[in-house]
């Protein structure tokens, strides 16, 4: 599933950094397209630079700069993933024709098709059964049937300004600019790759949990067929635990990563409005479909904590785990960040995704 906000227009890259770019901090992966797949090389977590409601041009690009000299890569091709709130991605019947064509009848009159005026904003599309429209054959024209049959597409969105001011930071870093997609999709391109058995016969909640927001997404044999949202994360559940104590952010920061045991029935208490979601977006999916979510793979800084996964396992009654993006890549990496990786692994799924789409 490759969205492209923002297309480079070139070829394919052998070589791309691809960023997440989160709310409290940014993930970078190095990757290379090799003849027998594709190798991870370098990977690492930055402390995101402060934004307001969308990103800024000056402390995007020296960010940018700031990681390519931490991780010692010059002039790469760059993608982006954008966070929910920058983002928007929902289905639509649009009429069958090829993706360009698509692209621009959603740019002239997205209250139609998305029943929301969404000006100035930027769009792409994926057909939900994977297969796109041919040209139309000018000698069939006349036989063609009066009513043009519609397509159901998965649409992501973003303003323009956002876009162009992503664009600005990666040239003014040194970079140059490869694609921007919504950050909900990216790890689908992740899964594919690393279990691609488990992709294209199961279905199965990919769970990313955030630092504000966390998403769910249902994949059923590899289509999507449905996503939400959620405006739970670490955070609530930090701040919950400092008012709960009576104790101040940073120190609740400290016991919940630290000593979590200590503190174990308030965090499962908060955590457990993030279950109820999550549980009510499987039955909702169940109930629609008459199938079983098999599994639930939980992705973000939260998947390598036991304690949450057993938590939302809890509420889910269905079997949820960690899983790994960087699972179908070549690891060239150098021996720290190898030892590293097992605990990073579930950190990466967003940005493993976004450059699996790139190259």
């Amino acid at each position: 599933m490759t969205f492209g906000l923002l297309r480079s227009g070139g070829r394919k890259r052998e070589y791309v950094l691809a960023l997440d770019l989160g709310s409290r901090t940014t993930k970078a992966v190095w990757l290379q397209k090799r003849d027998d797949g594709y190798a991870l090389l370098k990977y690492g977590i930055f402390d995101a630079p402060a934004q307001g409601k969308e990103p800024n041009t000056p402390p995007l690009g020296e960010h940018f700069r700031s990681i390519l000299h931490s991780m010692e890569i010059q002039s790469p091709t760059i993608s982006l993933a954008l966070g929910v709130g920058e983002t928007i991605v929902r289905y639509a019947e649009l009429p069958q024709m090829p993706l360009p064509d698509m692209r621009q009848v959603l740019k002239t009159n997205t209250r139609l098709y998305l029943q929301q005026d969404l000006t100035d904003y930027v769009f792409d599309c994926w057909p939900v059964n994977g297969k796109l429209a041919q040209e139309p054959d000018q000698r069939a024209e006349k036989a063609r049937p009066p009513v043009v049959p519609k397509q159901k597409v998965l649409v992501a969105g973003a303003r323009k300004a956002c876009i162009e001011t992503v664009h600005t930071a990666i040239k003014q870093a040194g970079g140059i600019a490869g694609v921007v997609m919504p950050g909900l999709v990216a790890p689908i391109n992740a899964l594919e790759k690393a279990e691609p058995e488990l992709f294209q016969r199961e279905v199965v909640a990919l769970v990313n949990l955030g630092f504000r927001h966390s998403s769910v997404c249902v994949l059923q044999e590899g289509e999507l067929v449905l996503s939400r949202v959620l405006a739970l994360g670490g955070d609530q559940v930090t701040q919950g635990l400092a008012d709960v104590m009576g104790i101040c952010y940073a120190e609740a920061e400290g016991i919940k990563l630290g000593v979590p045991g200590e503190v174990h029935d308030h965090l499962v208490s908060l955590l457990s409005p993030l279950g109820r979601e999550l549980k009510a977006s499987i039955d909702f999916y169940e109930h629609q479909h008459d199938r079983p979510v098999t599994q639930v793979l939980v992705s973000g800084a939260g998947a390598v904590a036991d304690w949450i996964v057993r938590a939302l396992q809890a509420e889910v009654v269905a079997e949820c785990r960690p899983w790994d993006p960087t699972a179908g890549l070549e690891r060239a990496l150098a021996p720290r960040q190898l030892a590293e990786l097992e605990q990073v692994a579930p950190q990466l799924s967003v940005a493993v995704g976004t450059a699996l789409s790139t190259i």
